[in-house]
Order: structure tokens, then sequence, then C-alpha cells
């Protein structure tokens, strides 16, 4: 499952693609476990917007955020052991867990500039490291993950404003043109392990029929002794809780913004989120 190759790679390159980490039928049962939970939120919450004829496809295909902490499902996905192998062979020590995530990225969707994860979470000392499995092929159409190889080892960057006519986040980060983004093409079931320094971001989906559901999970580094306050209660890999300073600002990854840049109200996962706490 695990290898030194893996290890090679992400060292050198802030990011390893480990395939077919979950099978097919595993696969299967979370994009439709995800599919209910969206449309029961869906049917529970009154989701009118200002402008109804926005027409924005995340209004009805919204993310879904901390579903750990009132679904045991996503819990145990949380703190699944074959992850927990990964991360641990990547950190050298168990990491602890903090969040979860459904994206499913509907047909026309916006994607998300480039940003870097601890810009968010502000671990310290050290950084996070996310699990993103793929729930459907992930292809420059349907806006796979992108990243920048090698900015593992660069500072969180100042951020300047997003296109939110392509993106769904208002901010990125400026990449020197020698520092190319590369697309990362995944198949449903493999999972994207990636630092919390290194640059990534995702393309629109242009598909008139695909979605790209993925599920992405948050990890901290196992020495770390603080981060952002949206990520508590901290969590070993056995479950239970630890206890963690807050680190100064942070907020829930990535904001989302209409077109026109104004933040969107999010109930999900049973958390309101109004703006970010920065």
């Amino acid at each position: 499952m695990f290898t030194t190759q893996h290890k090679q790679a992400f060292d050198e390159n802030g990011y390893v693609l480990v395939k077919g980490l979950f099978s097919p039928d595993e696969v299967e049962f979370y994009r439709n476990h995800y599919t209910r939970m969206r449309l029961e939120e869906n049917a529970r919450m009154d989701r009118r917007v200002a402008n109804p004829t926005d027409g924005d496809p995340l209004l009805q295909w919204p993310r879904l955020m901390m579903m750990h902490r009132h679904d045991a499902i996503s819990r145990d996905w949380l703190l699944a052991p074959r992850i927990n192998e990964c991360l641990t062979g990547l950190l050298g020590r168990e990491p602890y867990a903090v969040q979860t995530m459904l994206y499913f990225k509907p047909p026309h969707a916006r994607g998300q500039a480039l940003h870097q994860d601890n810009y968010y979470l502000r671990v310290q000392p050290g950084t996070c490291i996310a699990a993103w499995m793929a729930l459907d092929r992930c292809d420059e159409a349907n806006g796979c993950l992108q990243v920048v190889p090698g900015s593992h080892t660069w500072p969180i960057l100042c951020t300047v404003k997003a296109d939110t006519e392509q993106s769904f986040t208002d901010v990125t980060v400026p990449v020197p043109a020698e520092h190319p983004a590369v697309s990362v093409i995944m198949d449903p079931g493999d999972v994207l392990f990636f630092n919390g320094q290194i640059v990534h971001g995702s393309l629109p989906n242009t598909t008139a029929d695909r979605f790209r559901r993925s599920l992405i999970a948050h990890y901290i580094e196992g020495d770390a002794q603080q981060v952002a306050q949206w990520y508590f209660p901290v969590l070993r890999m056995d479950g239970r809780e630890i206890e963690l300073e807050k680190s100064a600002n942070g907020s829930q990854c990535g904001i989302w913004v209409d077109r026109d840049g104004q933040p969107q109200i999010e109930v999900s996962g049973f958390v309101r989120v109004d703006k970010a706490t920065e």
C-alpha cells in the first residue's frame, strides 16, 4: 500500500498520489452516502439567495463541511487505518485529524484559485497535510486539482484578488512563471496527499454532464501545538480529543463568494459560516 517511493516523491515534490487506496465499491458507497446527505440538507435548509437568477450550480450543490462531527461514516473515513498508515509514513509519526469536506463540483461550477491550505489552518509549529480522494474521474475537463511541485518549501505567501468568474474563492497567490502548476489526473479511489504549504487549486468544470466529487480530510503534524479555532476539536487517530492552543487568525478552507465577490452564507454539517474569521 505505502512504499518508500511514495515517501521519496512526497519529500521531493510536496505531494504524492496513492493509486486505488479505496475500491470501486467503497467509492460508490461514499458517492451515494454524501449525495443523500446533501439532498437532505438542501431540503431542510432555506437556500434562497438574493439573486435567484444567478445560475451558479454551487447554490444547488454546495460543499459539505465538517461532516465527521455528526456522521459516523465520515468520522471512520477520517480516521481510517489505511489513511493513517500513509500519513504516518509520510510524516514520521501519527498526525492529528481536524477536518472533513465533500466537494461536488457539478457541471459548469467554478474552480478554486491557487492557494495554500496552511493559510487557513495556521498550524504552529509545522503545517497541515491533506488527504484528497477522488470519487469521480478527475481530469482537466471536469476541474481536476493542479499543484505547483516543490512549493511545499515556500512560506505562506501574501494573497491577491482572484478572478471570481473562474474561482469560488476571491483570493489567490501569485506564482512565478518558472513554477507552473501541473494537473493531477485521478481515478475514483485514488488519494492525493499533499503538504499544507504547497500551492494548489482546481480548474472550472467545463463539462455539461460530469460531476467532480471529492472527499477530503485535513490533518496536522503530530507535534503541532496550535491550529485555528475553526478546526477544533482536534482528534488523535484513535478518535480521542487532544487539547491544543488556538492560533491567531485562520478560517475555514476557502470562503465561498459569488461571481461578484460577495461572501455566501453556508449551512453545512450543521455549522453556519457567515464570513472569514480573519
